[in-house]
């Protein structure tokens, strides 16, 4: 089967995740979508110290409804920070038989030279890369890190990049939702509404809970 795995920290999950999901199932026949919600960030500190399990009930609420997108809570079970390359090594341990697509926005993908053992990832998954706001990809092989670049090939009429391992890397433009997380997380702080951003039991959720409000 073919397994779209979609990582991070979900603070909060909104719309346009959930949308950029959506539209990689379809586009690329997935049999279902992980969003895998990621417990101590590797690059950053994480916004407002949310805690694991209040990030992860959010992306539950969120996707209640689609059987086609379900959760992991399996970088909540492991210490230390949470790497990418450790997630898709596990996925591929429990699921040989399964084919993996790495979904990422393309501002991610800008800076994947910074991720631990970036090169292996190319071995464990498919990766696809969506334009966000701000962060469009003139040229794929250009944004690779130049080390690897020589393990690639362009196939133009397919608009792919395919790596020697028989992995490939795809970037599609998609619906531009301009929406982010930090901009909900400012919008909430303020007491103004967050309605359509996120889908309504995670405003709800939110607002009871007192998330993001006295934020800094």
């Amino acid at each position: 089967m073919k397994i779209g795995i979609f990582g991070g920290t979900f603070n909060p999950i909104h719309m346009a995740h959930l949308r950029i999901a959506e539209e990689i199932r379809d586009s690329f026949e997935l049999f279902k979508v992980v969003f895998v919600p990621v417990a101590t960030p590797p690059h950053k500190p994480l916004a407002e110290n949310l805690s694991f399990e209040k990030r992860l009930a959010m992306v539950k609420m969120a996707i209640a409804g689609n059987p086609c997108f379900t959760f992991s809570d399996i970088e909540g079970k492991r210490e230390g920070k949470s790497y990418s390359i450790d997630t898709l090594q596990l996925f591929r341990e429990l699921y040989p038989e399964d084919e993996f697509y790495l979904i990422m926005g393309s501002d991610s993908f800008a800076d994947f030279s910074t991720w631990k053992e970036y090169s292996s990832i190319f071995t464990c998954c498919n990766i696809v890369a969506i334009m966000r706001p701000g962060a469009a990809v003139t040229s794929l092989k250009d944004a690779l890190p130049v080390d690897i670049r020589n393990e690639f090939c362009y196939h133009e009429t397919e608009k792919r990049l395919a790596h020697k391992s028989g992995h490939s890397v795809y970037y599609i433009v998609g619906t531009q939702l301009d929406i982010s997380s930090t901009s909900i997380r400012e919008i909430t702080n303020k007491g103004r509404s967050i309605k359509y951003l996120v889908p309504d039991p995670v405003e709800q959720y939110i607002h009871k809970q007192r998330i993001y409000v006295n934020a800094t």
